[in-house]
């Protein structure tokens, strides 16, 4: 099936068509119904009226069988959870200087430690208070002094554990929290 400008062409896997205004070797452009100047392969467009299909591509289709597929109705997928992603944590906090505060000019190392140390803190005593059970604290890899004081601030509760966080997700530089919750 031989394709010239001026056809009037429909896209195989799209609801789309149009008539055709460049060719150049296997790329053909069509104008869209919309006005849209769209390049597609030859093997990926058929000619509106014609009884089948490029045959190197497919063979012995009708362009009725295609048609019917592009129009029918597609099943609605249902978004499913994962059962991992079913205990993933609630809560995630971020403790990198940039999302606690606009500035940080002024600021000696220990203000900004005690900042993001601040922020721990009371985020954690929420996710306690609220009975949330799992709390990522996002830390970053750094120099590891963040990493240490948290993990000290950690271990001064009885109803925690902690460990490093999902790798895939967060890479080296976060801390997941559990929290054991009592009745």
């Amino acid at each position: 099936m031989m394709l010239k400008i001026g056809d009037k062409v429909e896209v195989l896997d799209d609801v789309l068509s149009g008539t055709i205004t460049a060719i150049n070797g296997n790329t053909v452009t069509i104008e869209t119904d919309e006005g849209f100047d769209l390049d597609f392969n030859a093997n990926e467009l058929v000619k509106t009226g014609s009884k089948s299909i490029n045959q190197d591509a497919f063979k012995l289709a009708s362009i009725n069988e295609i048609l019917s597929e592009k129009t029918e109705k597609k099943r609605r997928n249902t978004q499913k959870i994962k059962p991992k992603e079913r205990y993933q944590p609630k809560l995630e906090v971020d403790l990198h200087l940039h999302k606690l505060i606009d500035n940080e000019r002024g600021m000696s190392n220990f203000d900004k430690l005690n900042l993001q140390l601040d922020t721990a803190r009371r985020q954690l005593e929420f996710a306690i208070k609220k009975r949330i059970q799992k709390v990522v604290f996002i830390h970053g890899i750094g120099e590891g002094v963040l990493k240490m004081e948290l993990e000290t601030l950690f271990s001064r509760y009885d109803n925690i554990k902690y460990y490093d966080a999902d790798y895939k997700k967060y890479g080296l530089g976060a801390t997941e929290v559990y929290i054991y919750q009592n009745a």
